[in-house]
């Protein structure tokens, strides 16, 4: 149902309305035409009454995603992809895109735009390190290291006791891509934070399959987190931007902060250290209660300013699985429960009858993706990081519409990717972008014809890597019990 209030993320970008297509028509003066107009009329104590709504037309409009690859042979593909294709060993880092570029000496060119999470840096790193780890690929395993240890030994902002979040030309800084459209310049919550749940994952994976501790890494981890604390408003909510100089909380009224809620919750279950507990509640309370019992997680991600977005909601069901595995307490359920119906709202369970190629020529299926937000008409993968939080709810509440809703997103993603070289009309076997138009909303990519393509024609790590942490974590072990 989101996709009816999106408008395109580029105010600038105005054209002349184009001659209308097949899809629409046009009345003449008199005429009238007819439609049957489905209602669901009843009454609700708040916004969430509208998900029985939702499950219902679930119900009678669900359609498979097309087939794709298995699970090994899916995160193989990707993860291989970004090893070879997307390192940059000169700033130990992956590239934030890649394109075929026959003009370059090797055929390749990056668009770095380095960050330490949130389409690079930890949110590649951490997921090919569970990879590595996963499919024993020692190399691999080595490159997600190396990234994560340089963001942890280099990238500290001494005077905030933060991270930098940025990198460019052998500086970090907080002037990311983003920080032209901040209206407060500082240090993200959300990179932050984001950036410390995923050095928590990949501890959590090292010890767990390889056996490996990094203390350190946890006691890095430790230090960021407590000085978030010290930011907390009086509602128990985090900041969404700190000062660069001092680490202050600067603006706040945001749900991005959430993330500082995910990884503080994670590290209590990682270290069983339950003194947080009260303060988790607060912070827990505020942010359902002002944000997700709306239906309107707004301020999250930075590109999408105070838009309602999906990539917020995602934080805040890693948080509530956290603190219920702490807590056993069913409120956090319960609450667990209507979050991850919030994220259902932007997710398709048909397939959109797609005009534009390459998407309407592969059968490609738009059912188990999540629309970004209502600033971006478009899918992209981050809501498939989702399918372990979505498994562990249905371990505790078994639950078949969210279970088969956990399988459209596990199913979207094992075919949303190229699975030969060119299958997608460019890249190599394995590449993948992060924008697939299910609608004409926000086409731009354009063939060398000049005709339009639905779908960028790059390689994004950072978009494969939300496919593949969702496929090679406790999944992994449930699909796989041999």
């Amino acid at each position: 149902m989101r996709m009816l209030r999106c408008y395109l993320s580029n105010p600038g970008l105005v054209h002349e309305r184009a001659a209308l297509g097949e899809n629409c028509f046009e009345l003449a003066a008199g005429e009238s035409v007819g439609l049957t107009l489905e209602l669901y009329n009843y009454e609700s104590e708040s916004e969430l009454g509208i998900n029985p709504a939702l499950e219902t037309i679930y119900r009678r409009y669900h359609e498979k995603p097309r087939e794709g690859s298995d699970i090994q042979t899916t995160v193989t593909d990707l993860s291989n992809a970004i090893y070879e294709y997307a390192w940059l060993p000169e700033d130990r880092h992956y590239s934030t895109f890649v394109y075929e570029d026959a003009a370059e000496t090797d055929g390749y060119r990056y668009n770095k735009i380095i960050s330490i999470s949130w389409t690079n840096g930890m949110t590649i790193a951490a997921p090919m390190l569970m990879a590595a780890l996963r499919l024993n690929n020692e190399p691999m395993r080595q490159q997600a290291l190396s990234c994560i240890t340089n963001i942890i030994e280099n990238a500290m902002n001494p005077e905030s006791g933060l991270p930098y979040d940025a990198y460019q030309d052998g500086i970090w800084s907080v002037k990311g891509w983003w920080f032209d459209g901040m209206r407060t310049p500082g240090h993200s919550s959300y990179l932050v934070a984001q950036a410390m749940f995923y050095i928590l994952k990949s501890y959590d994976y090292e010890k767990r399959i390889r056996y490996v501790r990094h203390d350190d890494w946890l006691a890095y981890v430790k230090q960021i987190l407590d000085r978030l604390e010290c930011t907390k408003n009086t509602d128990g909510e985090y900041p969404t931007i700190l000062s660069e100089r001092t680490g202050a909380g600067l603006e706040y009224d945001a749900f991005s902060g959430v993330w500082c809620l995910a990884a503080k919750a994670y590290y209590s279950w990682l270290t069983h250290d339950e003194s947080s507990l009260d303060e988790l509640r607060r912070s827990e309370a505020h942010y359902y209660n002002t944000y997700v019992q709306h239906m309107e997680c707004y301020g999250a991600p930075l590109d999408a300013d105070k838009a309602v977005d999906s990539e917020g909601i995602l934080a805040y069901i890693k948080a509530v699985r956290f603190l219920h595995a702490l807590t056993g307490d069913e409120l956090h359920l319960d609450h667990m429960r209507d979050a991850i119906s919030y994220e259902f709202s932007f997710k398709f369970c048909y397939n959109s009858p797609i005009k534009i190629p390459p998407l309407s020529t592969l059968g490609w299926s738009s059912s188990g993706g999540s629309v970004t937000s209502v600033a971006n008409p478009h899918i992209h993968p981050m809501s498939s990081n989702l399918v372990d939080e979505l498994l562990y709810y249905v371990g505790q509440r078994d639950e078949n519409y969210v279970r088969q809703r956990m399988m459209d997103t596990i199913e979207w993603g094992c075919q949303t990717y190229n699975r030969y070289d060119q299958e997608f009309g460019y890249g190599k076997k394995g590449w993948m972008s992060e924008r697939f138009c299910h609608s004409e909303g926000l086409v731009t990519e354009k063939y060398a014809d000049g005709t339009l393509a639905s779908t960028w024609f790059c390689l994004m790590p950072w978009a494969s890597g939300s496919i593949i942490e969702g496929l090679v974590g406790d999944y992994w072990d449930y699909a796989r019990p041999e």
